[in-house]
C-alpha cells in the first residue's frame, strides 16, 4: 500500500488501546467499519445524510403532529419523514452489509437532548423488542405494554439479528451527552446489572462523537451509557433500528414501531 495514501481515503484511528474504531470516509468499502462492528459492537461512519437532508428532517419532525415525551418521540416509525429516512438507500445498504439482503426498519425513536430537556442513562443493553402479539415463548420476557405495543425482553440469539443506526441531527460533542460504549460487550450475551457494573469498572469507556449526518452503527448488546449535557448544544439522534427479518424467531413477528 502506498505511503502516500490521501488522507480522503485513509480511516482515522481514534482509540487509545487495543479497543478500536474506524471513522470512515468512503464507508462503501466495508472494510472501513464492518470490522469494528463486528468486532467491537458499533462503528461510527460519518456524512450519511447531507446537511439539506438533516434541515429538511428536522423541519419535517419539529411540524409532525405526534406525542412528545420529555425525551422526544417513541414510536416514530409511523411518521413519514421517519419512514423515509429509514428506508434511504446509504442507511440500507449498511444494515444490509451487517444483516444480510433482507433487512427491515421496524423500530425509531427522536433523542432530543437539550438544555431543557436534559438526563443521563446507566450503563444498560437494549434488549426490548416489540412484537405483533404477546406469546409465552422460552426466553422470551418480561412482557409489557407501551403505547399500545407489545414488547418482551429477547435473547441474544434474536438480538443478534438486530442493528441500531443512530443518526445524528447535530453534532455529538463530548460536551451535549454523547453516547459512550464498553467495546466488545455485545459478545457476552444479555448481562445482569451486576455483570454489566462490573464490565464498567474495567473496560475503557469510549465515547462516539458524531458529526452531523453522520452515523453511528451499533449492535444492542453492546453496553452503553449517557451523561447529561453541559451543553447549550442541542443533541439530536434518530434512533433506527433493524432486523434481518420480520420474524426474529421462530414464531416472534416484530412489530412496526
Amino acid at each position: 500500500m502506498s505511503a502516500q495514501r490521501s488522507e480522503e481515503e485513509r480511516p482515522l484511528l481514534i482509540s487509545k488501546d487495543r479497543y478500536h474504531s474506524w471513522v470512515a470516509p468512503g464507508w462503501r468499502n466495508p472494510l472501513n467499519w464492518l470490522v469494528s462492528a463486528k468486532e467491537q459492537g458499533f462503528a461510527l461512519i460519518p456524512g450519511i445524510l447531507g446537511q439539506k437532508d438533516v434541515e429538511r428532517l428536522l423541519k419535517e419532525l419539529s411540524q409532525a403532529d405526534v406525542p412528545r415525551g420529555r425525551a422526544g418521540v417513541r414510536h416514530a416509525m409511523k411518521l413519514p419523514a421517519v419512514a423515509a429516512v429509514a428506508r434511504d438507500s446509504g442507511l440500507l445498504e449498511i444494515a444490509q452489509r451487517v444483516l444480510g439482503k433482507e433487512v427491515i426498519p421496524f423500530r425509531a425513536t427522536l433523542f432530543d437532548k437539550s438544555p431543557t430537556a436534559n438526563w443521563l442513562v446507566v450503563w444498560h443493553q437494549d434488549t426490548a423488542l416489540p412484537l405483533r402479539e404477546r406469546r409465552e415463548t422460552a426466553d422470551w420476557g418480561p412482557w409489557s405494554l407501551k403505547d399500545g405495543v407489545n414488547y418482551a425482553h429477547a435473547p441474544a440469539s434474536a438480538l443478534s439479528r438486530v442493528l441500531a443506526l443512530r443518526v445524528h441531527l447535530d453534532d455529538s460533542t463530548t460536551e451535549n451527552g454523547p453516547l459512550r460504549v464498553l467495546p466488545g460487550t455485545h459478545t457476552l450475551g444479555v448481562l445482569t446489572d451486576d455483570e454489566i457494573h462490573e464490565l464498567a469498572t474495567r473496560i475503557a469507556a469510549l465515547d462516539c462523537l458524531v458529526s452531523r449526518g453522520g452515523v453511528l452503527a451499533m449492535r444492542p448488546l453492546v453496553v452503553h451509557a449517557s451523561s447529561k449535557s453541559q451543553s447549550n448544544v442541542p443533541r439530536r439522534v434518530l434512533h433506527i433500528e433493524y432486523a434481518a427479518s420480520a420474524f426474529i424467531e421462530e414464531g416472534m413477528a416484530l412489530a412496526i414501531a
